[in-house]
């Protein structure tokens, strides 16, 4: 059977170690040469990334994210251990795992070593479909030839160079298609290599809880688990007419997953369909300067974002969540698209007022939708407001110092709240 050593990165037929280095980290399969659809998700990132440039939290439990009222961002495997994970309330969180040193995140950071990481991807191939920062889908079909090995051998050598060069460890899922590679990423994680065959596909698939499958969620969970649909060998015994009858579209996808089919093609240009920031507090508030000094951040944030992408959005929207976790959304639509943190501000500013009485809140956000090109942002400016073209030209003007002084050259006293 094919195998190769991750370490040195030696093919060689089975055996436990590398007949090169004596490695045990040893990877085999008989579909390894053949398969080229992957799935590369780092490991724990904010939290890898925060206790490789601070030593003295590496032996540490790491948990990324808000204060006593905000939640969990990411976590490291130590604060894993103890049961914390990503989105769980931080006093929760505290309570599993006392000893755990919660850490602010860097977007900023985050974001940079995410550029790293995607160039290195660059060089192996261009079929490139990010996900979010610290995962993405590859597809290395036909690059044997470019680079002198088969796909499994080449994302042995991307995850090695993470590690040497950037000190970050990923997994790596590999399989025929995206839904069996996201899959196989998460089955021996952390520095994880998994391969998932055509062979094997239906055997491995059919004691699997339904939950398996990406976008089944709690919800969907519960309405396939009210029809006797608990596992992927459950699925296998409806009809596919039936299960598009009970459960529409998402009864055609589940019928094809439980297959083992997804013909969808790792896309490069996957488009965004909006932007958004969105902030927890330390304690319920319905202060109207707190709040509207995070409305102003948030539009900022938003702005920022759109602008880096080259975007900007025809609607501009806002989430609430008050303290009882009763949940509210409104949508605005514009005149035309923006990317303008003084059009997206005022916008939201407008709709919160229409909600403020419901307070206090535990959560605000901002986003856009309904994404459009930068070149139709901003065209016909406002006739009811006179000022709005000098607020545009004096934003436009603070993008080009920070660009040059850095983000915090320039900072709105409205933000300061």
């Amino acid at each position: 059977m094919p195998s190769l050593c991750r370490d040195c990165l030696t093919p060689f037929e089975t055996g436990p170690r590398c007949p090169a280095c004596r490695s045990p980290r040893v990877l085999a399969h008989a579909e390894l040469s053949s398969l080229s659809i992957a799935h590369m998700d780092c490991d724990a990132f904010y939290a890898s990334v925060e206790k490789r440039d601070n030593p003295a939290l590496r032996d540490v439990p790491v948990i990324v994210g808000g204060g006593q009222r905000g939640v969990v961002s990411t976590c490291c495997y130590l604060a894993r251990i103890h049961g914390v994970r990503s989105a769980m309330p931080m006093f929760q969180a505290l309570k599993l795992c006392p000893q755990a040193v919660v850490v602010k995140p860097r977007m900023q950071v985050y974001v940079q070593v995410s550029r790293a990481i995607r160039a290195m991807m660059e060089e192996l191939t261009p079929a490139i479909e990010p996900l979010s920062l610290d995962e993405a889908f590859l597809d290395l079909t036909g690059t044997d030839r470019l680079h002198g090995a088969p796909p499994a051998v080449t994302l042995a050598r991307l995850v090695r160079r993470m590690e040497t060069e950037l000190g970050l460890s990923g997994s790596i899922g590999l399989s025929h298609n995206k839904f069996l590679a996201k899959i196989a990423s998460d089955l021996d994680k952390p520095r994880g290599f998994s391969v998932i065959g055509r062979a094997e596909t239906a055997d491995f698939l059919r004691p699997r809880p339904v939950r398996i499958i990406w976008g089944v969620g709690t919800a969907t969970q519960g309405a396939l688990e009210k029809a006797g649909i608990r596992s992927i060998a459950d699925l296998l015994r409806w009809d596919r007419a039936d299960l598009v009858a009970r459960f529409g579209s998402m009864g055609e996808r589940l019928w094809h997953l439980a297959r083992g089919e997804d013909h969808r093609r790792v896309n490069r240009d996957e488009k965004l369909k909006s932007i958004s920031k969105e902030t927890t507090f330390f304690e319920d508030t319905s202060d109207p300067d707190i709040l509207d000094g995070h409305l102003w951040r948030l539009a900022e944030q938003v702005a920022d974002r759109a602008k880096a992408k080259a975007l900007s959005g025809r609607t501009v929207t806002l989430k609430l969540k008050k303290g009882d976790f009763q949940l509210l959304s409104r949508r605005h639509a514009l005149s035309d698209p923006t990317q303008l943190t003084d059009r997206i501000y005022r916008a939201a500013v407008e709709m919160f007022r229409l909600e403020a009485g419901r307070g206090p809140f535990r959560l605000i956000g901002v986003g856009i939708a309904d994404l459009a090109p930068e070149e139709q942002a901003d065209l016909s400016g406002d006739l009811l407001d006179p000022d709005a073209a000098k607020r545009a030209k004096a934003e436009r003007a603070t993008d080009a110092i920070r660009a040059r002084f850095g983000h915090d050259a320039i900072v709105k006293g409205r933000s300061l709240r």
